[in-house]
């Protein structure tokens, strides 16, 4: 049965519970300082009671104040939307003034370049600090970026660029960014050093500079022994032109007066790199130098390892320093009269001039500026103007200029000294030829080509290259150069021209190219595509022909022979019509280059197309005769008075023509006669024993062979009796 308990009795046992837990709370601390004993293992399960206890209330209060917290911030906040209904959008803040934008005394936070272009717009004092500081920036912006995108390539394009920035205040950006760079990138050193080289040409300060604070960098290096700044140094002084040979030399005893591994190494590197400018300028200091290297590799103290680069090294001074050249050809941009070259100590005083790196206000910043656009004038010459000006023109201006511009342009002509565009062609038609299937493929793609006037020659030519280019002669060449000829007389011409040139450079061709070539135009005059007057150019002498040439016109007849036939090929160098083209084949000027052409002919086994030739040469004394004739008798009927005089001694004159020719028959058959006579007799035989030997049968036929050869067989009659 329950009992409903009063409230008096509810308090107080929620007081006595209460009380209980505090109790609680103090026994639990009273332990946790009281060192515990084995005794309490007891008491553990009333210990786990309180602290659960304990941890309830714990909860229990920070769960209170969490709710309090909460009522008030949102009574806060509703007391703030009482009183100010409506929120109000605050303006947003000007940007900041550009001392405190920034902060520091060599860099501050980024400016986009429209924004500062705006600042510098809107600075009307162009002499204040404010205005000088945007202009610092700027010109440290594009002096490293123009440092950091120069290359072999564009270096042309980036000198001028970089003359327009005003250098003589940025000397010492220009300096910094070099250095840097040239750290970063030691495999582009040359690049830096031609252009520091040109710089240096308008500013030798610039140069010296430079110069200095490399020497410091590599001082530093050597002390702090950091090999890889150490090696880029000496790389920038290798490739300075502006440092002097000295310069060069004082590092290279630095280096090895106490060698080590390290020391060594960068030394052998220094001088790869420069070895070939010492060579022309100081030899007598390299090879002390090298000296020194022979000394250090005798004494083997130093790695076997550095001991291979110096071996290395003298092997590269044995070739002349090949691969590794003092300027590359397409860096070397200033003249040598126009270099100025600085002598420094390793061991003076330098000053870097470090200031120049940083802002300062300049009080004559105006007049500076417009001096060095004075002298930029100078340097880039009139051409270049202001950029103010050019920002400061109306748009009717600019429109007018636009204008003009664009006239200009249509009427300039653009011209590829390059040939370029006749490169492309030639490979096309080259690709085209070689990869068609035959020949009637191959002139459907080519006529497809759109070619230029005058560019013909060009199809001619790569034709017959072509065809020069095979291991041995194809018909397929022959077949395609006659359709050309055959579609279109413009090829024909072309062809002939070809044949002219190729004739006249026949002695330059390989054996195989000229049998190809000679096979080609054999095709194409066997087939009529190219008229047989080309003949002409070819005249057929002694004088006139070479080794070359001879066997051109061999394989020339031979192939026409073989494609024709002898028989037709004759009765087309028969034809009365074309006897003036074969005239210089076939010359009947003079009777010595008359039987050089019947002996060719024969001796390559023609000699059925000379028969014409051949009666030509024997009745040429005929026909000199007759010719002779008539002019005697226009002799006589000019002379009648003496008509019968000169008749008789011209008569009398062949007579005795005719009579010594006898006489002379005779003095020779009594020559031999009376030679062989003489070395007939007795009294003489001693005497002739060594020439007409009788010793041994071997040397008897020897000289009996020998004046049988020579024409005197007669005198070896009593010899070929005994053998």
């Amino acid at each position: 049965m329950s009992q409903v308990r009063s409230a008096p009795e509810l308090d107080s046992r929620r007081r006595r519970r209460d009380s209980d837990d505090e109790s609680g709370e103090r026994d639990l601390d009273t332990r946790r300082h009281r060192r515990r004993s084995p005794s309490s293992e007891s008491c553990s399960s009333s210990g786990d009671d309180d602290r659960s206890r304990r941890h309830r209330h714990d909860e229990s209060s920070r769960r209170r104040q969490r709710d309090q917290s909460h009522r008030r911030d949102r009574g806060g906040h509703d007391e703030r939307r009482r009183r100010s209904p409506q929120r109000r959008k605050e303006p947003t803040p000007p940007p900041p003034l550009l001392p405190e934008m920034i902060p520091g005394r060599t860099g501050g936070i980024y400016i986009p370049p429209f924004r500062m272009a705006q600042m510098m717009r809107e600075v009307e004092d162009k002499s204040s600090a404010e205005y000088q500081r945007l202009s610092w920036d700027a010109l440290k912006k594009s002096i490293n970026g123009l440092v950091n995108k120069v290359n072999a390539t564009n270096v042309k394009n980036i000198v001028p660029e970089l003359f327009a920035e005003n250098l003589v205040r940025g000397r010492g950006l220009f300096c910094q960014s070099c250095i840097k760079s040239q750290m970063a990138s030691p495999g582009f050193t040359d690049v830096f050093a031609a252009l520091v080289a040109v710089v240096n040409t308008k500013f030798p300060e610039i140069g010296r500079l430079l110069l200095v604070r490399v020497v410091l960098q590599l001082k530093r290096a050597y002390k702090r022994n950091d090999k890889p700044q150490l090696l880029a140094a000496t790389k920038f002084i290798a490739h300075l032109v502006i440092a002097h040979e000295l310069v060069a030399l004082e590092l290279l005893t630095v280096l090895l007066e106490n060698p080590t591994d390290d020391s060594v190494e960068v030394a052998v590197g220094f001088v790869k790199e420069c070895g070939a400018m010492l060579q022309d300028l100081s030899p007598q200091g390299l090879h002390a130098i090298f000296e020194r290297f022979r000394g250090i590799l005798h004494e083997g103290e130093i790695d076997k390892r550095v001991q291979f680069l110096i071996e290395g090294l003298f092997a590269i001074r044995k070739a002349k320093f090949q691969g590794f050249p003092a300027i590359r050809p397409e860096l070397d941009l200033v003249e040598q009269e126009d270099q100025f070259t600085h002598e420094i100590s390793l061991e003076d005083e330098l000053d870097p001039e470090t200031n120049l790196n940083v802002f300062r206000g300049n009080p004559n910043f105006a007049e500076d500026e417009k001096a060095y656009e004075n002298l930029k004038r100078s340097i880039l010459g009139a051409e270049s103007s202001d950029d103010e000006e050019g920002s400061d023109d109306s748009s009717d201006e600019d429109a007018e200029e636009e204008s003009d511009d664009e006239e200009d342009e249509e009427q300039m002509e653009i011209r590829d000294q390059t040939e370029t565009n006749l490169i492309n062609l030639r490979r096309t038609i080259y690709l085209t030829i070689m990869s068609s299937v035959d020949f009637e493929e191959a002139g459907h793609k080519l006529l497809k080509i759109k070619l230029e006037p005058g560019q013909e020659m060009e199809l001619c030519i790569m034709l017959l290259e072509c065809c020069s280019q095979e291991r041995t002669y194809l018909r397929y060449y022959g077949l395609l150069g006659q359709r050309f000829c055959m579609i279109n007389k413009v090829y024909q011409d072309n062809f002939e021209k070809c044949f002219v040139q190729q004739y006249s450079m026949i002695h330059r061709l390989e054996t195989n190219k000229l049998r190809n070539v000679a096979k080609f135009f054999a095709h194409l005059l066997g087939t009529d595509a190219l008229p047989w007057h080309v003949l002409a150019y070819i005249r057929l002498t002694e004088e006139d022909t070479t080794s070359s040439s001879r066997i051109f016109i061999k394989i020339l007849f031979q192939e026409l022979s073989e494609h024709l036939g002898i028989r037709l090929l004759n009765e087309r160098l028969n034809d009365p019509n074309m006897q003036d083209s074969f005239d210089s084949i076939f010359p009947k000027d003079h009777p010595k280059n008359t039987r050089f052409s019947i002996n060719f002919f024969t001796s390559i086994g023609l000699g059925g197309i000379t028969e014409t030739l051949r009666e030509y040469l024997k009745n040429m004394p005929r026909l000199i005769m007759q010719k002779q004739k008539p002019a005697s008798s226009e002799s006589d009927s000019s002379d009648s008075g003496s008509g019968s005089d000169s008749y008789s001694s011209e008569s009398e004159s062949s007579s005795d023509e005719s009579d010594r020719k006898r006489n002379k028959r005779r003095k020779k058959a009594y020559w031999y006669w009376s030679n062989s006579k003489r070395l007939d007799e007795p009294n003489m035989q001693d005497y002739f024993f060594s020439i007409f030997p009788r010793d041994h049968p071997k040397n008897t036929s020897f000289s009996t062979n020998f004046f049988t050869s020579i024409g005197l067989g007669c005198i070896t009659m009593t010899m070929s009796e005994i053998t």
